[in-house]
């Protein structure tokens, strides 16, 4: 790709869904437009789910939060992020988070790149595939390297923990990012499996980074389960300021409010001030007003019935979606466990429509927004020579029920038109 025709700036990418809206935006595509359905949308509906806990939809700004916030975050915030994970995961553990295991950014992007800016000289692993936006922070920051680690479809896009350890030894990799879920593929460490993980990272002292952003999104527990199943390596730390565990989360997907871009982390102590040192130059803190607001929401009630309501809602529009990708001779290798997207393998579909740039373009004339599986890539500076992925797409159960049925019946014209 060319560079930038102004002097002295390069050509940054765009991630896989600002791309995709980006394009069907040329076609006339528009947010909340009744003719067309987002299937490629990164959020999940904000609306008025049964259920869930009233949605705020007032915020009242006491004049003290005009000022900017602290780069840490409000201390009554981060405080009540760590009694929260404490309640969920950590009851009767001698060590507890408390805020100075916290910090505050706004949104998960804020938040990784901070901890991105703190990395040292290091080798850090990261999966294939991933979340499309850790391509560029990846690639911005030179004082690490990215390491890719291949998951395979034929093993359920997981990997063993005797794999793994042996690509942090033999690849001497000193930190390991990782969404979990997983997004696009909707794979879940959990149980035995995650405190093993946790375990090998202290055990080889290899800092674990782990982007828990649809941990309330998880399919693997019961139905009617109370409370509902979450999912957090949290539970398995057992020092909170020596283990090597740095997790992120925030409001965006756990409880349905993307656009108050408002997240933490939670890490030992020095990694909290790492960050918060990194976020001074960076972003310069977080929406200060919200922080306030935010406090009723990690209510442990409030956020438990947000997360019933949540898994009910979704468990149904995922096996919608399952039932209606298949008729359509759509494969996926492996059932979403967690997140709201499923990981469709196209390779079975006629040509054109096996590639998922095509399937792409050529959804948007049916007023379908998909992203093509080569997004999700994670390839940082281009690197590698081949592009994988060029058979897959990631398709969206984010959307409200009504938009998800007609995006479907989209893709279904789209399949029967070849």
């Amino acid at each position: 790709m060319a560079d930038n025709s102004i002097p002295g700036f390069r050509r940054v990418p765009r991630t896989g869904v600002i791309y995709v809206i980006s394009r069907a935006s040329e076609l006339g595509f528009a947010y909340g437009h009744p003719e067309w359905a987002n299937l490629g949308q990164g959020s999940p509906e904000t609306g008025p789910m049964p259920g869930a806990p009233p949605r705020i939809d007032q915020i009242a700004i006491d004049p003290r939060f005009q000022e900017y916030s602290p780069i840490q975050g409000e201390t009554e915030l981060r405080q009540k992020v760590a009694d929260l994970y404490n309640l969920l995961y950590r009851q009767g553990k001698a060590s507890q988070y408390t805020y100075e295991n916290v910090s505050i950014a706004g949104g998960g992007r804020a938040a990784l790149t901070r901890l991105a800016a703190a990395l040292g000289n290091i080798n850090m692993g990261h999966f294939l595939p991933d979340y499309t936006a850790y391509e560029e922070l990846l690639s911005v920051f030179k004082a690490f390297i990215p390491i890719p680690i291949l998951l395979d479809p034929e093993e359920g896009y997981q990997v063993s923990l005797a794999a793994l350890r042996n690509e942090i030894q033999g690849r001497g990799l000193r930190a390991l990012l990782a969404s979990n879920p997983c997004n696009p593929t909707g794979q879940l460490v959990e149980n035995d499996r995650l405190r093993r993980w946790v375990q090998m990272a202290r055990d080889l002292q290899c800092s674990l980074i782990l982007d828990e952003f649809y941990s309330h999104y998880i399919y693997t527990g019961s139905p009617n389960s109370d409370p509902p199943k979450m999912v957090s390596a949290a539970a398995y730390v057992e020092d909170v300021d020596s283990d090597p565990v740095i997790l992120v989360d925030g409001l965006t997907k756990n409880w349905r409010y993307p656009g108050w871009r408002l997240s933490w982390t939670l890490a030992p102590k020095d990694v909290v001030r790492a960050i918060s040192s990194a976020g001074s130059f960076l972003d310069g803190g977080a929406n200060h007003p919200f922080q306030a607001q935010a406090l009723e929401l990690l209510e442990p009630e409030t956020a438990i019935r947000e997360t019933s309501a949540i898994q009910r809602c979704f468990r149904e529009k995922r096996d919608y979606t399952l039932s209606r990708l298949r008729a359509m001779g759509i494969v996926v290798d492996a059932e979403p466990m967690g997140t709201f997207y499923v990981w469709a393998n196209l390779s079975e579909l006629p040509p054109p429509l096996n590639d998922g740039m095509t399937f792409f373009e050529e959804g948007l004339k049916e007023k379908v927004i998909t992203v093509p599986g080569v997004f999700f890539d994670v390839n940082p500076d281009r690197r590698r020579a081949n592009a994988r992925y060029s058979n897959y797409c990631r398709v969206s159960f984010g959307p409200e029920m009504e938009v998800l049925q007609r995006g479907l019946d989209g893709l279904e014209r789209l399949t029967r038109r070849f």
